[in-house]
């Protein structure tokens, strides 16, 4: 079993963080992704910011200069990049932006996804194909194009990762039963993790997944399978953001290849008491996530 050893460069001790690495997220100007983002930003890390959202969508607020405002404020650097990740040219944009604004990169952070748990009979293919294009396209393409950046972060002695928000590779058939076309895409980002891991394994980069045991609160999980009710029993997304940084911060070359969900990453630092995250129901009355 792979232990996270706190550490913010390989076989540090961790008492820096993430200060002054530099991390590139898919999406992020909301939600989960904005809350690692944020987090990193608080220990004074540059945050490179690939989405979309230019202008404030019709059911989901913020857009990614209002994320990269936020970043700023708790003590990180943002630079927001207005880009699509199904697009090659877009994803080459924001690498070598990084690159020359922040000198390399430190960390993938693959988080954009698109959701839709339409059975097979009901489901669009437009969508079916969104899913594809985001999530596991847009997962693999954005580590390719990171790779040259992530190896030299690692042969400079910076540790270096790729964290997808992808869950554990489960087989039980009632996952693709339930949301077949779903169930395709987040699996095509979870073997990103399974092959890359092994992959990279002699460059020292680390390659792993980060799942929640329960539902988050999010705007976009509120819109598809959730209401503000139900919303009650589920956790906020800082619960994904702090176990995200104790990936982040660990060592790449002994955690790698792992599907970690967010309460056994944090425990593995210590935290045992998971209460602050609820957002109002008792922790055994909170609603599981998929897949696991």
């Amino acid at each position: 079993m792979t232990t996270i050893t706190p550490g913010g460069t390989a076989g540090g001790d961790g008492s820096e963080g993430l200060a002054g690495r530099t991390l590139l997220m898919s999406g992020g100007s909301r939600g989960i992704g904005l809350a690692i983002a944020k987090r990193a930003a608080a220990d004074g890390a540059n945050i490179v910011l690939l989405a979309k959202t230019a202008q404030p969508h019709p059911k989901l607020p913020g857009t990614i200069f209002d994320a990269a405002a936020e970043i700023d404020a708790v003590g990180g650097h943002a630079l927001p990049i207005v880009g699509d990740v199904r697009n090659d040219d877009d994803v080459a944009r924001a690498v070598d932006a990084a690159v020359e604004r922040f000198g390399g990169i430190d960390a993938v952070v693959n988080n954009a996804s698109a959701i839709d748990l339409s059975r097979t009979d009901a489901i669009d293919m437009k969508r079916y194909d969104l899913m594809q294009d985001i999530n596991a396209r847009g997962s693999f393409l954005l580590a390719k194009l990171a790779l040259p950046a992530l190896r030299e972060a690692s042969r400079s002695g910076r540790a270096a990762h790729i964290l997808t928000l992808s869950p554990p590779l489960n087989l039980d058939p009632r996952w693709a039963g339930a949301h077949l076309a779903y169930t395709m895409a987040k699996y095509g980002m979870s073997l990103v993790t399974l092959g890359l891991a092994e992959e990279l394994r002699g460059d020292g980069i680390g390659v792993n997944s980060l799942w929640p045991r329960t539902a988050i609160d999010t705007a976009a999980i509120r819109n598809v399978v959730a209401n503000a009710e139900m919303a009650r029993s589920t956790r906020s997304p800082e619960i994904m953001a702090d176990a995200a940084h104790a990936i982040l911060t660990s060592d790449p070359r002994t955690t790698t290849g792992q599907f970690f969900i967010d309460e056994d990453a944090l425990r593995r630092v210590g935290v045992t008491d998971f209460s602050g995250y609820s957002l109002g129901a008792p922790e055994d009355q909170l609603l599981p996530d998929f897949f696991l």
